[in-house]
Formats: C-alpha cells, structure tokens, sequence
C-alpha cells in the first residue's frame, strides 16, 4: 500500500489510533476524517513528513463524506458509538461513505462492524450494524466487514472501567454474569484491518470476525481482574429483573452504569462465529489479556506497580 492515499473515517477514536499506525507502517498516506481535527493531531508523529492529513468530517453529511474521499484509493470506516443516534452514525453515515465510494471509484472499502449485528437483535445498536452492513452492501458490493468482539487495550473503556470499579468498591454488583465475551486487543484489530486490504482483492466481499484468544463470562472477568489488580471483592450477580429496572430507570442519565439497550445486548454471547474467524484466515496471532496484566493495569493496584498480593 505504499503511497496509496487512505482514508480513516473516526481515526482519532481508540481503535483509529491502531489502525492509523498500522497503515503508517505500510508507507501508505493517511487522511483522518473527524468531526474535530485538534483531537486527531497526536497521530502525526506516527507517519513521516506530509503522510498524514486531517479534515473535519461528520459521516452524516454527505457534503462532508464527498470532500474527505476526493482523491483516495482506500477507504476505512471506524466510526460507532454505544448510545445516541444510531441511525446517524451506524446507518447514514455508512450509506454516505459507501455511495461516495462508488460514485468515486474506490479501490477498496472497509467497514468496522461488531460481532452482535443482527437485524433481529433485541437491541437497537444490534439492529442498527446489521442495518449499516446492509447499507454499505448495496451501495458498494465488495466491501469488507471486519466485527471485532469487545476490544480492550491500553486507553479502552472496557478492562479499565471495570478495574477501576474493582479498586474503589468492596462489593460488586455483576450485570450479565454468563454471558461471554472473546475480548480482542486492539493493535490486533488494526493488524487484521491491514491484512485484508493489503490481500485484496482476493478478500474483497467478505464478512470477518475478530476475537482473542480467551471466551470469559462477565463474572470470570471481574474476578481475573481483581485477582489482577490484588482486590478482594465480593462479587453478587444481579437478576435480571433488577439489572432491567435499574437500566430503565438510570440508563438515560449521562453517567449511568448502563442503559437499557446495552442491558438487551447482553442478553446474548459475544463470541466469534467460527466461519467468519478473520484472525485464524489470516494467520494473526491473538494476543492474550495478559498483556493487560503486564503493561497496564498495574496503576489499579494499592501500590501500583510495587504491588505485592502476597501481602494483602
């Protein structure tokens, strides 16, 4: 991909930062399209001289979306969020994208989705992936669909979320406590992103799912990670019923722990589906959560890095 101009809708997200390293390294040039270009700029130093690019782009305008591909061979879309419009950012804005693409003649477009995409999801951002794929199918048929389980790395809202509640209180509440995950790191993803667009357009088309090495329930999560961090909590699983009142009652709030559609996604597993298993297509090693243990989470624990269970 050397010298390909490369677009990166949402590249100043958490995983946008991986896959605009990723793509850097290959002497590809980078245009980052977000809706605030000052919050992008710390990508800069991870290209050379003139490789990197920003322009304010919101996905929902299709004004916006024409003038951030003009020129581009390659366009990665990473834009999504966990709660707001979802038929803004999950459905319009990945029309938008894959429209222009065509009208334009892009080399290749790829689309981050999420494991959990289904047009018969209990929950509203299920049903609003499932409808975003649709969208970007009909409009560009050979794009590629990458639907990563729940990713974790360094700055994620994931692992750390949960740590620091394990570090502050003594008792934990455990909402979804069965269901499973299959958490991918994040540099993964973008190694996976990388790989596909650099094997097309033999991998044109197709569908992926990413996932780690390990499937874990909630509880098994919260447990390893207050083993992690040296905590002893006492972890209580809270019935559905309770964990449904709660969502309906709270969930609107800004802060809230959980809102009622995150609450409906957790009713079902978040595993790789094993045909669509991108990383072993593609011969990518999964990097275990150990990692976490090793580089990060350290900042959770009494004494930090210092730290010494054995003495607790």
């Amino acid at each position: 991909m050397d010298n390909k101009q490369i677009v990166i809708f949402g590249g100043s997200g958490f995983l946008g930062r991986y896959v605009a390293q990723e793509i850097l390294a290959t002497g590809a040039r980078v245009r980052i399209a977000v809706r605030n270009p000052l919050k992008a700029q710390f990508i800069k130093p991870m290209g050379g001289l003139g490789q990197t690019q920003f322009i304010a782009c919101d996905i929902a305008n299709a004004d916006h979306v024409r003038a951030a591909i003009k020129g581009a061979d390659i366009i990665i879309n990473l834009v999504g969020i966990l709660k707001g419009d979802f038929q803004k950012y999950h459905i319009d804005g990945p029309r938008n994208i894959a429209q222009e693409c065509t009208q334009q003649s892009i080399e290749q477009l790829l689309h981050v989705s999420a494991i959990g995409a289904d047009s018969e999801s209990p929950s509203a951002y299920g049903r609003s992936r499932a409808e975003g794929e649709k969208a970007i199918i009909e409009a560009y048929p050979n794009a590629n669909i990458v639907r990563p389980s729940i990713i974790f790395g360094r700055e994620d809202n994931f692992l750390n979320q949960f740590a620091g509640l394990i570090s502050k209180f003594p008792i934990i509440p455990v909402i979804g406590s069965s269901t499973k995950f299959q958490p991918i790191f994040a540099p993964d993803v973008a190694k996976l992103i990388c790989e596909i667009l650099q094997q097309s357009p033999v991998h044109s088309g197709k569908i992926y799912e990413a996932g780690g090495p390990e499937i874990i329930t909630m509880r098994a999560l919260n447990e390893w990670l207050a083993d992690t961090i040296g905590s002893n909590n006492l972890f209580v699983d809270m019935p559905d019923f309770a964990a449904s009142a709660m969502a309906t009652l709270t969930g609107w709030l800004p802060a809230a722990p959980i809102t009622r559609d995150q609450f409906k996604m957790l009713g079902k597993d978040n595993i790789v589906n094993p045909a669509l298993d991108g990383m072993k297509a593609f011969n990518i090693p999964a990097t275990p959560m150990e990692i976490a243990k090793r580089e990060w989470l350290s900042r959770f624990r009494k004494n930090g890095r210092f730290h010494n269970p054995a003495k607790t």
